[in-house]
């Protein structure tokens, strides 16, 4: 957790992160576009942070693991010949065996924290939409988002064992 606090200040950061094609490659990471980021760096009107650096940890290990999970859209086509993956993955296009695992870990902490909850968790850490933009695609009311996201969070670091509620 101090870690990813200590990210945040530097804001951007050298990361290893997991290809499609199972390989690990270095990026660079900026801490300070994701929409968790921005929150945990703004302050209510008593001074508190929106979000604590539990619930910041909590959704950050949600994103790396979805994006390990190889979900996220592409952006062009793949031209490589896969075969079709089976079992409970069907549908799917093969994935290494890490990308499976890591699809397995999002699936359970989605599980975890229910749907209603899992919605806003997947619109805001894993596909980093804004506040404003998540609750009007789940057709919420306005400034209910950061209540939500706040209580999606803590289920989902109590479901990690990082002492969320």
């Amino acid at each position: 957790m101090q870690r990813v606090v200590e990210q945040i200040k530097n804001e951007s950061h050298r990361e290893s992160r997991r290809g499609p094609d199972g390989r690990d490659a270095p990026v660079l990471v900026n801490v300070a576009e994701s929409p968790l980021t921005w929150l945990f760096n703004r302050r209510d009107q008593n001074g508190n942070r929106l979000i604590d650096a539990t619930e910041l940890a909590a959704g950050e290990r949600l994103r790396r693991d979805f994006e390990a999970s190889a979900h996220t859209p592409r952006l062009t086509m793949r031209w490589d010949r896969e075969p079709r993956a089976e079992g409970r993955h069907f549908g799917l296009l093969a994935a290494p065996d890490a990308a499976l695992v890591a699809r397995d870990r999002v699936h359970a902490a989605l599980v975890a924290v229910g749907d209603d909850l899992g919605q806003i968790l997947l619109k805001v850490c894993c596909l980093e939409s804004g506040l404003e933009a998540a609750e009007r695609a789940l057709g919420w009311p306005k400034r209910s988002g950061k209540l939500v996201l706040k209580i999606a969070l803590g289920r989902l670091a109590a479901h990690y064992g990082m002492g969320g509620r």
